[in-house]
């Protein structure tokens, strides 16, 4: 799963040993958590080809209501991740966990568009604090030289959910009883594993190596000097104290990669919110649209970490992320000119392999420029700000398709959206690898 720092042989040993024990302990753990998330997050569009109909939802309207989960997400962003460094990883994680899961099952309970939008809303506010909370969890046991491949292990759950759980929700919508409809099983079943999670959180994660009873004195000993050192020369020129919110804010640093983000987040999630319903105009049935859905997140899955090892194995981080935008720009814009079910899935994997590609480069690369001090807060609003495309882009589907009556057409925004990213990601400036000096970290 990693591979070693350059220094003395006691150091490498002890690298070895401490990152090879911390990654099998809260690594699957945490992307079975995130599965869970992002399942519960993106099922609404397979639930849609039946909840639409059942409730009286138009394509605006779901696109809206799909979408508006982000400005949930948004306004509770920052405010959940300088909880969860208050209260703990642990506790706050939990909560978060618990919470999302129940909104998610009572998305059952929909009975029209306005209970539609507010349930959705309400699912952003409890999920808020949940990725970037772990993005900073991960920062607290790895060091910089092993964050891009760590990342993409880490969310690799994302198209694995997809990729799993199409089929599985496709199934779930021709299961009945109890006066429930397909569309209503999928919310409660797909819900609940979260609220069982969360119990599991509060033995599985500790707060960080200090309270790690499972983890070597020496190894810990060996983890503390190596996050120290680094964070003496990450640190912004001398400065200790952590910046207040404004501060933070007020970084440009900061508006630079949220506006990276909110291509990959408008791209994202159009696809996922979309993709099941664009499949399924094909004429195709519930559960062979759930098999053909997840074709695109089985290679996105295997692309998502060559690329992020190749990112951390060559010490570059900007033209691994450009490119991943290009490749997302192109799957995209085959998706807007081709015909035929054959060549629109395959367009959609490309677009897929893109935007999965880009995860680790990016978070890599956020992470090693943005201050230490400051890193709770940065990472929740770059994340959140980011993921108000996560609202946008799914309502231009929306409505484009309600205006034209073509799903391709309505393609055309992501694709200007991960050009505009592909360039911005050019701009940050090189920066030293954060363990200067050393070598170069084996693919193992």
């Amino acid at each position: 799963m990693t591979g070693p720092i350059a220094g003395s042989l006691d150091d490498t040993a002890l690298e070895r040993s401490a990152m090879r024990r911390i990654g099998w302990r809260l690594v699957p753990f945490l992307i079975l958590a995130y599965f869970v998330s992002f399942l519960d997050r993106v099922n609404v569009g397979f639930a849609a080809i039946q909840m639409n109909h059942d409730v009286g939802l138009s394509a605006t309207v779901f696109g809206w209501g799909a979408g508006i989960f982000f400005l949930g997400y948004f306004l509770m962003e920052i405010p959940s991740n300088l909880m969860l460094e208050r209260f703990g990883a642990r506790l706050w994680i939990a909560r978060i966990m618990a919470t999302w899961g129940l909104i998610s099952a009572a998305m059952a309970l929909v009975q029209g568009p306005w209970s539609f939008v507010g349930l959705r809303f309400l699912l952003g506010l409890a999920e808020a604090g949940f990725f970037p909370g772990v993005i900073l969890y991960l920062t607290y046991w790895f060091p910089s030289a092993y964050r891009a491949r760590i990342i993409g292990i880490f969310m690799i759950s994302i198209p694995i959910s997809s990729f799993l759980g199409s089929p599985i929700s496709g199934a779930l919508l021709n299961v009945s009883g109890f006066g429930l409809a397909g569309w209503q099983w999928l919310f409660i079943l797909e819900g609940l594993p979260a609220v069982l999670l969360s119990v599991a959180v509060l033995w599985m994660l500790p707060n960080g190596p200090r309270d790690a009873a499972w983890l070597p004195a020496a190894e810990r000993d060996w983890l503390e000097r190596q996050l120290q050192a680094e964070a003496a020369r990450n640190t912004q020129r001398g400065q200790t104290e952590k910046p207040s919110m404004w501060e933070v804010l007020r970084d440009r640093r900061l508006a630079l990669f949220a506006a990276i983000y909110f291509g990959s987040t408008a791209s994202s999630y159009g696809l996922s919110f979309w993709t099941p319903q664009i499949v399924k105009s094909f004429g195709l049935g519930n559960f062979e649209t759930g098999l053909l859905n997840s074709i695109p997140y089985g290679f996105a899955s295997v692309a998502m970490i060559l690329w992020g090892r190749h990112s951390d194995k060559t010490a570059e981080r900007r033209w691994h992320l450009a490119l991943s935008f290009l490749i997302l720009a192109l799957g995209l814009a085959g998706g807007t000119v081709l015909s035929g079910l054959g060549p629109v899935v395959a367009a959609l994997t490309v677009a897929a392999v893109g935007v999965y590609m880009l995860k680790g480069p990016f978070w890599a690369l956020a992470t090693e420029q943005m201050p230490p001090a400051a890193a709770a807060a940065s990472i929740a609003a770059i994340n959140a700000v980011g993921n108000l495309g996560g609202f946008l882009g799914p309502y231009l589907i929306g409505a484009i398709k309600d205006g034209t009556g073509s799903f391709t057409l309505s393609l055309v925004p992501l694709v200007l959206f991960a050009l505009v990213s592909a360039a911005l990601s050019l701009v940050p400036g090189r920066t030293a690898r954060p363990d200067q000096g050393a070598a170069r970290p084996s693919t193992a």
